[in-house]
């Protein structure tokens, strides 16, 4: 099955069963792959009722038609559960080479099932898949789980690593599943899923390749989205400065939040935490997602200091904000040592930094005090206390235990205004980006399907960056500051992201591109003749399905909001006293998908799409 390996790998950790199933081409043609495919399998196979923590959720490791076929940005894979974090659908994606080693194995995904009563790893070297013993490397950090196993299977083509630190263990509900030391699927829990099923890690040697369907025509597309991307304004930034290269600018328009989201701006932050002084001041030399000329990520070292760090992975953007500026931490040293400290422990730092962010305004504010952190002074620009939370929440001790719980649920414990300093959206701790600066992202936060999110969708990029596509309805530029006309901007852009997270195809890479790029690439790998409009419809299909699965776990139209603060305007910067008009948004919204009053899709829309079987269920 050229463009597809055409097997998914099933495991049975309560029954030690291991197999293989394949999925219908029909099904394929239907949701592409990566989320849109797990989503299908998760619909025929899995209870909406489901514990998330029981052995009954599964887990899918999944990779998309693109994943491994010589594309740039083409390394990426997704794991999709039921959340721990929110309760809802869970799904996250990354780079890195686990998802190009799955394919290289045979593989377009993994199913794991049950749990075992002990700690085991997977290991998978093409056909032979082995269930081991991994009680030795339980209770090690992910950076010595990687360094173990990869020595421990050194010879022949080298293993890929997928593994939980401590915080998976210890069922930290935001807690991240970490590739290699350098990549995570971090955002809703997946690491606790894994943490639940006593699975430490999984580790993969895949010795075949991915061949494209028609490998003429892949060819030569392949050529010309290659050389787009190496002469890419974009590409020459990301390589130059990482992530947080737009750190300074991102500020000034009133993106990047501050002092949990109170603050316009702090220019003087900005400047000290940016991708820039990193390059300058610690960043030792760059590195890329398989295959990819990109090579956005960073490599830094803290040669001396109290945050002195060895050689590793460096910190994104999201990780910056974050830790810096949304706790109003200005020491870089100090954040990259957070970060290492996170990539260890396994947390998503997005998460992690925003519950920490909602504990300061709760110490700040007298709802705890040094009693209830331990001696800790919660203080806002404190990278001291920030690291030793980090480490607390890792190892669920004293204050951590409650804040492993997500911001969400630890304001219900804590009780009284707690609930205001909560910045989330259906559980999930806003991503880095303010609605203030972007009303139509302050609606893709509200109706994003796994909760607030930034990358599932493609509104930052054509609201806040400029990007436009007339093909399909997205002409630009766009007002970011104003709400009219956004509800059909955002849906569109919700569309575009299911097709963009199920191909799957990283973000940066895809800014380089055209909709035309995107069609003959996905046209040339799999063989389906799919035309611009064929893709757009798998996209909504995918985006209602997603939307269906959380209806039938509990979302409703209430749920479809934004926290006060984030509709409070600030003083300061590019984004004062700018606040999105949800109502306005959310009416026009409803209307255009369509959803009716309680939230759910129109059964006459799903039927439409192939969804029959979700229609009988809502």
């Amino acid at each position: 099955m050229k463009g597809y390996m055409g097997n998914i790998l099933e495991v049975n950790l309560t029954t030690g069963a291991v197999g293989k199933t394949t999925v219908e081409r029909e099904v394929l043609r239907k949701f592409i792959g990566g989320g849109g495919v797990a989503a299908k399998l998760f619909l025929d196979r899995v209870s909406p009722d489901v514990d998330p923590l029981s052995g009954g959720n599964v887990l899918f490791l999944m990779t998309g038609p693109l994943t491994g076929v010589r594309l740039p940005g083409a390394a990426r894979f997704a794991a999709c559960f039921k959340s721990p974090l929110t309760g809802i659908w869970g799904e996250t994606n990354c780079g890195g080479n686990f998802g190009v080693g799955m394919r290289f194995a045979g593989y377009d995904g993994i199913a794991i099932e049950g749990a075992s009563d002990k700690p085991v790893s997977i290991v998978i070297e093409d056909e032979h898949v082995e269930i081991r013993d991994a009680s030795d490397i339980w209770g090690m950090d992910t950076y010595e789980v990687t360094d173990i196993l990869k020595k421990q299977f050194k010879g022949g083509k080298e293993v890929k690593v997928l593994t939980i630190g401590q915080a998976g263990e210890k069922l930290v509900r935001y807690a991240a599943i970490i590739n290699d030391k350098r990549s995570a699927l971090g955002r809703t829990g997946g690491g606790a899923v894994m943490g639940s099923k006593k699975l430490k890690a999984v580790v993969i040697r895949g010795t075949g390749s991915v061949e494209p369907a028609d490998a003429a025509g892949f060819e030569k597309i392949r050529k010309e989205v290659l050389e787009k991307v190496k002469t890419s304004k974009d590409t020459e930034s990301l390589r130059a400065y990482g992530t947080a290269g737009g750190m300074v600018a991102g500020t000034k328009r009133g993106d990047v939040p501050y002092k949990n989201w109170a603050l316009g701006q702090d220019l003087d932050i900005a400047r000290k935490i940016s991708g820039q002084v990193m390059a300058k001041e610690y960043l030792v030399k760059t590195a890329a997602c398989h295959g990819c000329p990109v090579a956005c990520k960073r490599v830094v070292s803290v040669k001396e200091g109290p945050y002195a760090t060895e050689e590793g992975p460096g910190p994104e953007y999201e990780t910056l904000a974050s830790f810096g500026s949304m706790l109003m931490v200005d020491d870089l040293a100090g954040l990259i040592k957070i970060n290492e400290a996170c990539n260890r422990y396994g947390v998503d730092t997005i998460s992690c930094g925003c519950t920490i962010a909602f504990a300061i305004d709760c110490f700040e504010n007298g709802i705890i005090d040094s009693g209830d952190t331990g001696g800790i002074e919660l203080k806002w620009g404190n990278a001291d206390a920030v690291l030793k939370m980090v480490e607390r929440i890792g190892r669920r001790e004293g204050l951590g235990d409650i804040l492993a719980e997500g911001s969400r649920r630890a304001a219900q414990r804590l009780g009284g205004k707690a609930v205001d300093y909560a910045i989330e959206s259906k559980g999930l701790e806003a991503p880095m980006h303010d609605p203030r600066a972007g009303h139509g992202l302050g609606l893709a936060y509200a109706t994003s399907i796994r909760g607030a999110c930034h990358n599932q969708h493609l509104v930052l990029a054509i609201e806040a960056d400029g990007m436009s596509y007339p093909e399909i309805g997205l002409p630009g530029p766009y007002e970011a500051k104003t709400s009219e006309g956004k509800a059909k901007m955002t849906m569109l852009c919700e569309d575009l992201g299911m097709v963009v997270n199920s191909a799957i195809i990283c973000q940066f890479v895809l800014g380089s591109l055209s909709l035309r790029d995107l069609v003959d690439m996905l046209r040339t790998t799999t063989g389906f003749d799919y035309s611009l409009a064929e893709m757009m419809e798998c996209g909504e299909r995918i985006w209602l399905l997603k939307r269906g699965l959380c209806n039938l776990m509990g979302v409703r139209a209430v749920d479809d909001r934004l926290p006060k603060r984030m509709l409070t305007p600030v003083k300061e910067g590019g984004a004062a006293g700018s606040v999105p008009d949800m109502a306005l948004m959310l009416r026009d919204y409803y209307r255009l998908r369509p959803l009716d009053d309680e939230g759910r899709p129109a059964k006459d829309k799903l039927r439409s799409l192939g969804l029959s079987d979700l229609a009988d269920r809502l």
